[in-house]
């Protein structure tokens, strides 16, 4: 299992920002929807990174070229 992590920054005016890192496909979302919960859940913008955009059948080819 790869290393996950999840960064919380709020900063000076209150807004919270969210990095994930290590999630691959749009799992992250299921990830944060707590956190995002908690925080208020008024989300003003959602920027995904590349790992966000990788499909399932992506992971697989990867994981099994590291197994390979």
């Amino acid at each position: 299992m790869e290393f996950q992590e999840v960064d919380v920054f709020v900063e000076k005016d209150g807004q919270v920002k969210i990095e994930v890192r290590g999630v691959k496909g749009m799992s992250c979302l299921d990830l944060t929807k707590g956190l995002e919960a908690v925080l208020g859940a008024q989300i003003e913008e959602r920027e995904m990174t590349s790992e966000a955009h990788e499909t399932a059948q992506q992971q697989v080819q990867e994981q099994q070229s590291q197994w390979g």
